[in-house]
C-alpha cells in the first residue's frame, strides 16, 4: 500500500483553462510493484487526454509525470471514480489487456440508484447499442446491440435510493448507466440517462469502481484490489 499522491494543476501553462471539468483531487497509489500500479481515479478526471488539444489533464498525464513507462489498458469515465490498473511495461500490458479481452478481470461497482429495489439479487441482460446521431448516449438495442450482462446485489436501502453492488460480465460502453435507467432505476446524479429528480438527488455521478481481481502477469498469483467509495 502506498499514500503517494500525484496531483494536476487547474491550468494548461497557468494561462489557458481547461475546457471539461476537472479536478485538484489526487491520483492515489493503492497498489505499486515493478509491472503495474493500483491507482484511484478521482471523480471528474478523464483517463485519457480529451479530444480537444486543451483537454490534456488527465489520469495517464499525471501517472506519467512519475512513471514515464505507464500505460491505459481501460478506462472510467469523467463521471466515475474508483480504482483502476495501469501497467508499467508492454509485456505487462499484453497480458492484463488479454484478461480483459477475455472476460477473465473481475470488477465491481457501488452505485446508489433512484427508487426502492426489493429484491436482493438480480441480473440484467439487454443488448447496448451506439446511438450515433446523439454520441456519447448508448441504446438498447434487440436488432443491432452487442449482448451486455449486469449482476447486482442490493446492500443499503433508504429514502427514495438503494444502494448496489454491480458486477458486469461484460464491457460496454455507459453499460451500468444505461442497464439501471433501463429497469427504472437510473444512478443518482447522472447527467445523461437519469431523469431530472434522480439527477438532483447528487452533485455528482452515484458510481464507484470499487474492486478489481486479476491474475499477476509475473506471479501467476490473483491481485486482489480494493478501492471503497467516498460516498
Amino acid at each position: 500500500m502506498s499514500d503517494q499522491n500525484i496531483h494536476g494543476d487547474n491550468n494548461l501553462n497557468n494561462k489557458q483553462p481547461y475546457l471539461v471539468p476537472h479536478t485538484r483531487e489526487a491520483i492515489k497509489i493503492l497498489y505499486r510493484d515493478e509491472d503495474l500500479l493500483l491507482v484511484k481515479k478521482p471523480v471528474l478526471l478523464l483517463s485519457v487526454p480529451g479530444r480537444h488539444p486543451l483537454n490534456k489533464d488527465c489520469l495517464i498525464t499525471r501517472i506519467k509525470t512519475d512513471f514515464p513507462t505507464a500505460s491505459i489498458v481501460h478506462r472510467l469515465d469523467l463521471d466515475t471514480s474508483g480504482i483502476m490498473v495501469i501497467p508499467l511495461n508492454k509485456s505487462t500490458h499484453s497480458n492484463i489487456s488479454r484478461q480483459f479481452q477475455e472476460r477473465k478481470i473481475f470488477k465491481e461497482y457501488v452505485a446508489e440508484v433512484y427508487g426502492r429495489i426489493d429484491i436482493k439479487t438480480g441480473e440484467i441482460v439487454l443488448p447496448i447499442a451506439a446511438d450515433w446521431a446523439n454520441r456519447p448516449i448508448q441504446v438498447i438495442d434487440h436488432q443491432r446491440g452487442k449482448s451486455a450482462t449486469t449482476k447486482f446485489k442490493t446492500i443499503l436501502r433508504s429514502k427514495g435510493k438503494t444502494r448496489l453492488l454491480l458486477h458486469p460480465i461484460s464491457g460496454r460502453s455507459h453499460q451500468l448507466r444505461l442497464h439501471l435507467q433501463s429497469i427504472g432505476h437510473p444512478i443518482l446524479g447522472c447527467d445523461l440517462y437519469a431523469h431530472e429528480k434522480a439527477f438532483k438527488m447528487s452533485d455528482r455521478l452515484m458510481l464507484h469502481a470499487t474492486r478489481i481481481h486479476f491474475i499477476h502477469p509475473t506471479t501467476q498469483r490473483l491481485l486482489k484490489g480494493y478501492c471503497p467509495p467516498d460516498f
